[in-house]
């Protein structure tokens, strides 16, 4: 900015040395949190709890959303779900909406493909596509039982995550997409 608009040729690190100099208060670099004062109409617990190695298939499956660029300024929304036992994706789905009816669309083709007998635990962010009525309902109708990572911390659901990083490093970023 400074060289853009006042021909001011200098590096961050001088910036940064003449601030310190100037024995200026420092600059808050802490997002701020805002604490809503209503309280869950149902359980967000963790049942999860980070134990990621289930002893078998259908016990524990994970999802989240991401983002793949289609173009300048584009986007397209990608949820999946993983089973936790095999690490694999098992059911997914693209939008161009982040909105709970990807997410309800996505949790219907797993069902639809898992048939799953037993009850299952179904852990998912924070998310307000994972906490609408209609997803929950969802849940209900086919007993799986819904797991919440703590706000803000990825590590809970850590799985879903590296699949996301991994998806992106070998495959979506070495491709220019457009549609």
């Amino acid at each position: 900015i400074l060289l853009r608009d006042y021909g001011v040729n200098i590096s961050e690190g001088r910036i940064l040395r003449l601030l310190k100099s100037m024995t200026l208060p420092k600059m808050s670099t802490i997002k701020p949190r805002f604490y809503s004062n209503k309280s869950p109409e149902f359980s967000s617990d963790n049942l999860l709890k980070q134990e990621f190695n289930p002893n078998s298939p259908n016990q524990v499956w994970t999802t989240d959303f991401t983002y793949i660029s289609i173009g300048p300024k584009r986007h397209i929304y990608l949820c999946a779900i993983l089973d936790l036992y095999s690490r694999k994706c098992i059911a997914w789905k693209v939008s161009d909406r982040i909105d709970a009816k990807l997410a309800c669309d996505t949790l219907e083709i797993a069902i639809k493909k898992r048939k799953p007998k037993e009850p299952i635990i179904f852990h998912s962010d924070q998310g307000s596509q994972f906490k609408s009525a209609s997803f929950r309902k969802l849940l209900d109708e086919h007993q799986l039982l819904a797991s919440y990572s703590k706000p803000g911390y990825p590590y809970d659901n850590a799985v879903t995550e590296v699949f996301f990083k991994y998806l992106k490093q070998r495959e979506i970023n070495r491709r220019t997409y457009h549609s």
